[in-house]
């Protein structure tokens, strides 16, 4: 009986299975879709745009470009059925290129190849190179380039001074850039620049120039004086408002370094409403490019604990310049940034970057001015208080 019984169950397996094998095999799909047609190309620099109909096939999938890239190698770029275009790009040629496109479905069947041909026009790495401009800045130069596709480039600057020679990559995508390089002596420097796409295509290496970066100083604070009158008053306990350029940075070890001001609500009106202004007269004339800015670190009673990103301490804050004290000119809008993530943990690399200064740099050298206005335009949260350690200026002293 039971011999007889397991006869049964292997024969309805061995039915079932053979069911479901002809079903499935009958409803797979192996009929490739039909070729894309009305085949037209706007050529790029450093590619081309193609557009086509798609077929009317109703489970068309994407549709698939292949060619063969300027390094020799077989690529391929997608587009989606929703769209009647594809890009093919990184290419670094003004010879003719050939395109198989191909329809592909929901069950990977592929068209048969549709071919077009057409030259790229010059590769934009090639554009960026040409519109490279190099000049002299406090501390170092500033490199500015045109970018006319908006796609990533890498910009190798090759510095050499004497027989010393320093390479910097700058990165960017934007269709018009200026970055600054920093560090550089005040002497007389050799410039040469080269520029890469994303996949891989450089140009050579062109001399640019011989440029030399001006004399930057910092800016000595012993004549520096607080305009009370338009300033909050940041004298609370131990702080003082004087402090913020004192020269000394506070820190997370000691409390013998105790300097910060610490702007209460109850010394500023009962309300601690931003933005919240520290006038500063120099006593003198300045240019600056560049400043760095300190948080307060020490907690009391905080068991070694960094005060670094808590709610007192200042996050954003705009500066303005002057030269009468009546009328301001905005030197830029900054922002700390709150590096906290979901669960308000704070990297290793977030703290020391605090540690030693946040470093902000402006667009362009100032104009000369005898008049600082920081404006601080929040805190990481605190109604009650507002705290800052330092402040250091770099640029031209005592015009």
């Amino acid at each position: 009986m039971r011999k007889q019984i397991n006869k049964i169950l292997l024969f309805s397996i061995f039915m079932f299975a053979t069911l479901f094998s002809c079903t499935s095999e009958e409803d797979l799909d192996t009929k490739a879709p039909e070729s894309v047609t009305n085949i037209s190309v706007t050529p790029t620099n450093g590619g081309g745009v193609i557009n086509y109909s798609l077929p009317t096939d109703d489970d068309i999938l994407y549709v698939k470009a292949v060619y063969t890239n300027s390094q020799g190698e077989e690529v391929f770029r997608v587009s989606s059925k929703h769209t009647s275009a594809i890009e093919v790009n990184g290419l670094n040629q003004t010879t003719p290129l050939k395109v198989k496109i191909y329809v592909v479905d929901e069950s990977e069947n592929s068209s048969e190849a549709a071919e077009i041909e057409f030259t790229p026009l010059k590769s934009f790495i090639f554009l960026v190179q040409e519109s490279i401009q190099i000049t002299p800045d406090l501390g170092g130069v500033k490199i500015a380039w045109d970018n006319i596709a908006s796609k990533t480039v890498f910009v190798y600057v090759h510095i050499l001074d004497g027989a010393n020679e320093i390479i910097r990559i700058l990165s960017s995508n934007n269709a018009q850039e200026n970055i600054f390089i920093r560090g550089l002596a005040s002497t007389e420097m050799t410039f040469s620049t080269k520029v890469e796409d994303f996949d891989g295509n450089i140009t050579d290496l062109e001399d640019k120039g011989k440029y030399t970066p001006f004399f930057e100083e910092k800016i000595d604070k012993s004549t520096w004086s607080l305009m009370s009158g338009q300033s909050i008053n940041g004298n609370a306990y131990e702080g003082r408002t004087v402090n913020f350029w004192d020269d000394i940075v506070d820190t997370v070890e000691t409390d013998a370094d105790n300097s910060y001001f610490i702007a209460t609500r109850d010394n500023n009106g009962g309300s601690l409403n931003f933005p919240l202004d520290i006038v500063i007269d120099f006593n003198k004339n300045v240019k600056i490019q560049r400043f760095i800015v300190w948080q307060r670190a020490y907690w009391y009673n905080g068991g070694g604990v960094t005060y670094h990103y808590q709610e007192e301490n200042l996050k954003s804050f705009n500066l303005y310049a002057s030269t009468d004290n009546q009328t301001w000119n905005l030197l830029g809008e900054f922002d700390i940034g709150d590096p906290r993530d979901g669960a308000g943990n704070i990297s290793a690399a977030a703290f020391q970057e605090a540690i030693d200064g946040h470093e902000f740099s402006l667009d362009n050298t100032s104009d000369t001015f005898r008049y600082l206005k920081f404006q601080m335009t929040s805190n990481y949260g605190s109604t009650q208080l507002t705290v800052g350690s330092e402040i250091t200026l770099f640029g031209l002293d005592n015009l």
